[in-house]
């Protein structure tokens, strides 16, 4: 199966458990490959039978800043959520890292992989 990624998608937005971190934006940073069979795409060299990055990008964009958010771990799920029940995946990897979270690494974060229903994994 083929996979259609974006890599470091920039989200600004309210995330945190402290209350200092409910009055701020941070940055999160998204990873996000969804399994997606791309021939009938490529044939055709049209991309209304594809998965359109700017669209994908666009929709998990206003997902995470619609509202407070506290864990990156509710990120994530709500995204792959987004992913399975609005786009034609059947398998979803998104990473969510909050850089600067811990001064003494570089990122840390959460990595799930989810499948839609229907799919035998």
């Amino acid at each position: 199966m083929d996979i259609v990624f974006i890599k470091q998608l920039q989200v600004d937005t309210v995330i945190g458990v402290y209350d200092w971190e409910k009055t701020i934006k941070q940055r999160l940073l998204l990873d996000l490959r969804l399994t997606a069979d791309q021939r009938a795409a490529a044939q055709a060299d049209d991309i209304r039978l594809t998965l359109d990055y700017a669209v994908i990008s666009a929709r998990v964009i206003e997902l995470i800043t619609a509202e407070p958010i506290e864990l990156i771990e509710t990120v994530a799920e709500r995204v792959a959520h987004l992913l399975l029940t609005e786009f034609s995946t059947s398998q979803v990897e998104v990473t969510v890292s909050k850089p600067g979270a811990v001064p003494q690494a570089q990122t840390v974060g959460v990595q799930i992989t989810r499948f839609a229903p229907e799919v035998d994994h």
